[in-house]
């Protein structure tokens, strides 16, 4: 049986590839891709295996991408950090997956299934239908409220001070407590969590970076990209913490930003 792994993660690549050979010294590897762009690449341009063991988040985008851009026509078994919830959809459209990390129990469990799958059904094993994947596994978009806040009343010290949200730049957590930084180069102290924050800002306008920011799109001075597909920011006004957007959320944050 030959397989095709597409990991971007050097150690999880070596550790996966060991542990399928483990599993079945029988198996030949036909090639280990980090990428979508070699993963396209290769598909395009050699016999397809009988098995492809993808990671789900890659370097330069999903391996979903690599579906829309090349006809994959072999079973697939994802490896994915997603929660259980959204773990349903791939055990509808995949022969399985894997909750990373990844063990050598589960590993086998998955390759059994397939092979009983091929003894069922032979080479007719059902297609991946990926587009309905996808729309499985994204969220259901939140109810937004018709109207969002202009104007919080902000604490400094004994004052209360009305401040306007167009003169917010990013709203922050530190030492358990909420604060927001103004244009002006003022931090004042808020009376809300950043999830409520969230409900409240228009996402047009604001994003909740992680769990630490929310920020405005006009705040955000540079991106640069980081080590494992993360995100690194610099922000106006400038901020003590380092600010990253985790891989898991940076598609979304470039399509917020107008990519």
């Amino acid at each position: 049986m030959n397989v095709l792994i597409i990991e971007d993660e050097p150690l999880a690549a070596r550790q996966l590839r060991s542990m399928v050979l483990q599993c079945d010294p029988a198996i030949t590897i036909v090639a280990v891709l980090d990428s979508v762009e070699t993963s396209v690449n290769w598909l395009s341009g050699h016999p397809h295996p009988d098995l492809l063991l993808a990671d789900v988040e890659l370097v330069d985008g999903q391996s979903f991408d690599i579906f829309n851009q090349v006809p994959v026509r072999c079973p697939v078994i994802f490896t994915t950090a997603y929660d259980e919830y959204a773990l349903k959809a791939f055990q509808v459209h995949s022969v399985d997956y894997l909750l990373k990390p990844i063990n050598e129990a589960a590993l086998r469990r998955s390759l059994d299934k397939f092979q009983e799958m091929r003894r069922l059904f032979g080479t007719g094993i059902p297609a991946l239908d990926v587009q309905q994947l996808m729309t499985m596994l994204r969220p259901a978009p939140a109810p937004q409220p018709t109207d969002y806040r202009e104007r919080f009343l902000l604490r400094q010290g004994a004052r209360l001070i009305p401040v306007e949200v167009a003169d917010m730049a990013y709203f922050f957590t530190r030492d358990r407590l909420t604060f927001v930084q103004t244009w002006e180069g003022r931090t004042l102290m808020i009376d809300y969590h950043l999830d409520d924050l969230g409900q409240k800002l228009n996402p047009q306008h604001f994003f909740r970076a992680n769990r630490q920011f929310i920020l405005s799109a006009r705040s955000i001075s540079d991106v640069h990209l980081h080590f494992n597909g993360r995100l690194k920011l610099e922000l106006t006004p400038p901020v003590e913490e380092e600010v990253f957007i985790s891989r898991d959320r940076a598609a979304d944050f470039r399509a917020w930003l107008g990519e």
